[in-house]
């Protein structure tokens, strides 16, 4: 007889996954664990943007070197910094490659040289602050009147920089960070509701009127819709204040696309991890002995996770990362980081996510098998072995 069909009135198998997925999002929606979590990345995710930008406003010294021939011009630009309420530190040097040397040593923000109607030139390590770009133009009015704007002041880099990456970096370190958080919590979500689950006896219930692989599939169903909103809620306000309050200049479809490569990744990587969980669940019986088994599944996250916020914003090529982010444990992690720096080209993003859904499709198949028969099993741990052996 066909499960396809409802014969004897069973349940087909999208029936019996859909009824299993939709108590799952029903139960975790409704309970006050989900609504404190999303609540609070919520607020977390809001207020970064906004604590960030109130850090940055602050007075900070910034640091000018000029040659000792233009002192004078130094002292008026200390002088206008003050009118301004900017803190300012001029320092002389002895030359035009003493200056550069300080701005390159990182002594001083800026190496500035007064060229009168001919404008100010400039020299800076990576690009030219706002507030020393309108130091700089007033002091050039002040001396010259106001000359054109494309002849005040002419800005020299000695590293070229996209003027972008600290967005970049912001919000690949965000993706991140919320992917990590997500597939950390949710994932053992999984696990404690299967252990749970075992405890009440409710699975044997269950289980009565469906098979094991539809009741593991139902649960990491539903769950994921879960964790999709806990990612999309705190990711949406993040960007929205951003971009509201001008910090991300990043491009709107730019900012959405990262989002949404995450949520894919989000997709594939929790398919991935949920059924490992859900397996690893299964095979004990008592919450106190979850962690034993939760600790070496959640290894290869952490490691992904460290790799990419120690490495990645300050070397985005880094060889390392780009490995780790084929491997289908770590790529859920460092991939969407990678995307949104603009380092991983859309093949080796194609790639990536493909090997992962494919590493994905093979862990179901033996997660499957230890699920079936260690859920039923109450007491000591099912060993790893004795699971895996076909029913």
């Amino acid at each position: 007889m066909s499960t396809g069909n409802h014969q004897s009135g069973q349940l087909t198998n999208v029936e019996a996954v859909r009824l299993v997925a939709a108590r799952e999002m029903s139960v975790r929606l409704r309970s006050k664990a989900f609504l404190i979590l999303l609540g609070i990345t919520a607020v977390a995710f809001l207020a970064v943007p906004i604590i960030t930008k109130l850090a940055a406003s602050g007075p900070t010294t910034q640091h000018v070197a000029v040659v000792r021939s233009d002192a004078d011009y130094g002292r008026q630009l200390e002088g206008l910094a003050d009118k301004l309420h900017q803190k300012v530190a001029v320092t002389e040097v002895a030359d035009q490659a003493a200056g550069t040397a300080a701005v390159r040593d990182g002594k001083a923000d800026a190496f500035v040289v007064s060229h009168g109607a001919d404008g100010t030139q400039v020299t800076v390590q990576k690009s030219l602050p706002d507030s020393l770009q309108t130091l700089f133009s007033f002091a050039g009015a002040a001396e010259q009147g106001p000359p054109p704007a494309s002849q005040q002041v002419h800005a020299t880099t000695l590293e070229k920089t996209d003027p972008q990456q600290g967005q970049k970096i912001a919000i690949a370190i965000t993706a991140g960070l919320l992917m990590y958080l997500i597939l950390m919590t949710v994932g053992q979500m999984v696990a404690q509701g299967v252990v749970e689950e075992k405890t009440s006896r409710v699975v044997e219930l269950l289980l009565a009127t469906i098979k094991p692989w539809q009741l593991l599939a139902g649960k990491v169903a539903g769950v994921a819709v879960v964790g999709a909103i806990q990612l999309v809620v705190p990711g949406v306000l993040g960007l929205a204040v951003g971009m509201a309050d001008g910090q991300l200049s990043v491009s709107l479809s730019a900012s959405v696309g990262s989002l949404m490569w995450t949520l894919a990744w989000f997709a594939a990587g929790f398919w991935l991890y949920a059924m490992i969980f859900a397996s690893a669940g299964a095979m004990v019986s008592r919450q106190e002995d979850l962690g034993g088994v939760m600790a070496p599944i959640m290894m290869p996250l952490i490691a992904g996770w460290v790799v990419a916020i120690s490495i990645l914003p300050t070397n985005p090529q880094s060889g390392i990362a780009e490995v780790l982010s084929f491997v289908p444990l770590t790529a859920p992690v460092l991939m969407p980081m990678r995307w949104a720096l603009g380092v991983a080209p859309i093949w080796q993003v194609l790639v990536a996510l493909a090997l992962t859904l494919a590493c994905g499709v093979l862990v179901l198949r033996f997660a499957g098998r230890v699920y079936r028969n260690s859920v039923l099993r109450s007491g000591a741990r099912v060993p790893l072995r004795e699971a895996l052996k076909a029913a």
